[in-house]
């Protein structure tokens, strides 16, 4: 192999080559090695095929990847790269493909599953980006939009918006020169995803004659799409909460061949429509129809329903993913670099911070929106009126920075290109507390990660302050509350009270009369069970609290009588009950693709208890009213430093391997749970040198 292999004392990987070229190899191969069963499972997500190991709780996601077409998009988007880009792809995926044996033969759990992989085929990497991205800018939530306004009416269609726990953010965060300890920039932050065991970042370092980049890549795609380091510069990014994905309800007609027909603007043409078998480890195979009008492909409905939602997304259209951005990262120097190479970024949209050590600094969005109606952005609208076409794209906005840079996925630089944004409290509470110190340092970074005031608690608490007549027990927890510190913090009871009246108030939120057609239409909606949590009807309740309280939907006795009874009630349910703490319920619970197996079996004592919740910085999601465990938060944790590389720092939850029983595999969890942050290391005196053969 024309490659090396170093690790740090975290077996995080270094890999070096003499060549671009060799090195995409090199990181094919590592991740085949170290993240085998992980990007075989994403590889079959994205090509609807992993029911046919994981069994019939997979078969309803191999059911959408099937009808939307992600595996074609990604073959479409991969005849499509420049000759240069797709040569780099490829040599990403010979190294997959000559790392793929050794790596299976190291984990059980192909053997346990009979899974046995096969050869990659060169737009793969496409697929597992689309598939990991195809929910990213919620377009299920239309769906929810359009029942809010058919049991509400239409001025309450936007009722509910708030960042929601299905979705991913981010908190980033740039120092200037002029507030740190080393008078170089600092960048910081940690993107807000489900908690997958293993983990979807993958802490690396790339380097051949050409460049040279630490950063956060993931695994089964090359390069670092978007976190990285590469010496002179570094950037990071959040979720821009754009909106760039369109339902469209489509009218079908059969055609006397037995083919269909949809309603455009311009009349009825043909659509284009097979059927492909989902196979069901351990059940009867499934049937998928696939149809794809002009708009795109049909995701909810089918032959012979009154009308069916077809999905235009902008890979789809464009036939680009943005892949050409990756190799140009690799080479960024300056900030100029990583501006221009995301000039051609396309998915997701991203708001973007990079600073290098010549004094340049960036802030600005990256991705394609496309111009179209703004009630595109909000409902599902009618194929056949050419008001709800596409119209090219819309530019990406820009903003000077300033001492201070933060993005937390709240309205502002992106806030024309959304509709559902995250209140404004960890934006806020982070610019409180860099703006709280001069001179800061990677290390003190860990204080703004961590920070676990929720200040999005105060209607609640006003509403429960303002309640009387209540019973000794229920006052006193009230009177409680009024002196809570607001940080959720997992040692807090105060906290776990909190909880417990933010619970029941959402509950009987949700009960209330003027709700209860949105929450029978929800429940018997005919969507599929993929797209289903983003019309969840407690959980929507649960997101929008802070906006409910303050707006004219209930009356506001009827809210006061909701803070009464659930006073009363967590009082009476507490009563002679030993008192419990946030951590004790607030336990991170990760995704696994076999969950509950031996091979997937939590630390020994159990998945941890957590601080934070889901508008603290610190954002470890739950539901209220529905569970208190926390399967989103921060899946990466990281502080480029520009003034020299080795202060940089980073954190995963779990660790480096994705191997049972590998000592990397969740040793970096004690670290995360506590905020602290490991080194990186790029000094190769400092590394150990290992035989690719050899590696376990």
């Amino acid at each position: 192999m024309n490659f090396r292999v170093y690790r740090d004392d975290r077996g995080i990987p270094h890999l070096r080559a003499a060549s671009a070229a060799e090195l995409a190899r090199a990181q094919g191969w590592n991740a085949a090695v170290d993240r085998a069963w992980q990007i075989e499972v994403e590889r079959q997500r994205s090509q609807g095929t992993s029911a046919s190991f994981l069994g019939a709780s997979a078969a309803g996601w191999d059911g959408f990847a099937r009808r939307s077409l992600i595996d074609d998009t990604a073959r479409r988007c991969y005849l499509s790269l420049d000759e240069a880009t797709a040569a780099w792809v490829g040599h990403y995926v010979d190294g997959v493909n000559a790392g793929l044996a050794q790596g299976a033969g190291r984990d059980p759990r192909f053997a346990a599953t009979g899974l046995r992989p096969r050869p990659w085929e060169p737009w793969v990497p496409l697929g597992i980006w689309l598939s990991t991205h195809i929910l990213f800018a919620g377009f299920p939530t239309k769906i929810w939009r359009e029942e809010v306004a058919r049991a509400l009416g239409d001025e309450a269609v936007e009722l509910f918006s708030a960042e929601g726990a299905n979705g991913a953010g981010s908190n980033g965060w740039l120092v200037g020169a002029d507030r740190t300890a080393h008078g170089a920039p600092l960048i910081a932050g940690d993107p807000h995803r489900a908690i997958e065991d293993p983990g979807v970042y993958q802490q690396i370092r790339l380097a051949c004659d050409e460049f040279d980049v630490v950063g956060l890549a993931v695994p089964g795609v090359p390069g670092i799409a978007h976190f990285g380091h590469a010496g002179s510069v570094a950037w990071a990014i959040t979720n821009a909460m754009a909106d760039y994905q369109d339902l469209y309800r489509e009218r079908l007609r059969e055609r006397p061949d037995g083919g269909l027909e949809a309603l455009g603007p311009e009349g009825w043409r043909p659509a284009r429509v097979r059927t492909e078998t989902v196979e069901v480890a351990g059940g009867a195979p499934v049937d998928v129809e696939v149809i794809e009008t002009d708009r795109g492909p049909v995701v909810v409905g089918g032959r012979g329903a009154t009308e069916v939602l077809s999905l235009r997304t902008p890979p789809r259209v464009s036939a680009d993913l943005g892949f050409a951005a990756l190799p140009a990262l690799l080479r960024a120097r300056t900030v100029g670099d990583v501006d221009r190479a995301l000039d051609g970024w396309a998915e997701p949209v991203n708001v973007v911070l990079a600073a290098d050590t010549e004094g340049g600094l960036l802030h600005r969005v990256a991705g394609r929106v496309p111009h179209r109606d703004r009630e595109n952005m909000l409902r599902t609208v009618p194929a056949w009126e050419s008001r709800y076409a596409w119209r090219g794209w819309r530019p990406p906005p820009r903003t000077a920075v300033g001492a201070v840079a933060v993005m937390a996925n709240e309205r502002g630089l992106s806030e024309p290109l959304g509709v559902e944004f995250a209140a404004p409290h960890r934006a806020a509470r982070i610019r409180e507390l860099l703006h709280g110190r001069r001179a800061w340092t990677a290390e003190g970074m860990a204080a703004v990660h961590t920070d676990t005031r929720i200040e999005s608690a105060r209607p609640l608490l006003a509403l429960l302050a303002a309640v009387d007549g209540l019973s000794p027990a229920a006052s006193a927890l009230r009177d409680r509350l009024a002196g809570w510190d607001l940080r959720m913090d997992a040692d807090s009871a105060d906290a776990a009270r909190y909880a417990d009246v933010r619970s029941a108030v959402v509950l009987r939120i949700a009960a209330h009369p003027v709700f209860k057609g949105l929450a029978t239409a929800v429940a018997d909606g005919a969507w599929p069970d993929e797209l289903r949590p983003w019309t969840a009807f407690v959980p929507r309740v649960a997101f929008a609290l802070e906006g409910l309280l303050g707006s004219a939907a209930l009356p506001r006795a009827d809210l006061a009588e909701a803070a009464r009874e659930a006073l009363e009630d967590v009082a009476t349910a507490r009563a002679g009950r030993s008192e419990d703490v946030w951590g004790d319920r607030h336990r991170l619970t990760p995704w696994q693709a076999l969950p509950g197996g031996e091979h997937e079996a939590p630390p020994a004592g159990g998945w941890p208890g957590l601080s934070g919740d889901h508008d603290c910085v610190l954002a470890t999601t739950s539901v209220p009213g529905v569970t208190d465990t926390s399967w989103r938060g921060p899946a990466a944790r990281y502080v480029w430093d520009l003034s020299r590389r080795d202060n940089s720092l980073w954190i995963v939850p779990l660790g480096a391997s994705g191997t049972p029983g590998h000592p990397h595999r969740r040793d970096q969890l004690p670290l995360w749970l506590t905020g602290e942050l490991a080194p990186v290391v790029t000094d190769w005196n400092k590394l150990t040198e290992e035989n690719p053969n050899d590696v376990r």
